[in-house]
């Protein structure tokens, strides 16, 4: 069905992004361990990353080669955004795995965070967004910001 205004209308509009995880909230390890491999899957910054000859093996030091990869995507919108989401994604994956007690969270709006021992919360897919857009904060940098504490 061709209904024109509502075609003018999403015309208007950016598109959405973003990821928001909504889940039972009954709080168990099986869904923590569920919902971290569902978080950990980044298709589109595996693939990017592939292409340039990095191989993310949820590493510290694939972080760094990431910080690497020269922004061919910053040209693209949508790209960016998308990017931004997977590679936030992929720096709460490697925090969760990497360094003790880290663990996924979900803020009741569905946004995935990573919340500390400590009961610090990072806002990862905002700081993917943030690199994916200008390249800073460094996800290694941040990474090694958050392993200190």
């Amino acid at each position: 069905m061709n209904i024109s205004f509502l075609g003018n209308w999403r015309k208007r509009r950016d598109p959405a992004f973003g990821v928001a995880v909504f889940t039972g909230g009954d709080g168990d390890d099986d869904g923590h361990e569920g919902l971290a491999e569902l978080l950990s899957e980044c298709e589109l910054l595996r693939a990017q990353a592939a292409r340039s000859g990095v191989e993310l093996d949820d590493s510290a030091a694939s972080l760094e080669a990431i910080d690497q990869l020269v922004p061919r995507w910053r040209d693209d919108e949508e790209t960016v955004a998308w990017l931004g989401n997977d590679a936030g994604l992929y720096l709460g994956t490697v925090v969760v795995r990497t360094v003790p007690g880290a663990r996924w969270e979900i803020w009741p709006n569905g946004q995935p965070v990573v919340r500390l021992d400590s009961g610090r919360e990072i806002d990862v897919v905002e700081a993917g967004q943030a690199w994916a857009a200008s390249g800073a904060p460094e996800l290694s940098q941040l990474y090694a910001e958050v392993a200190e504490h």
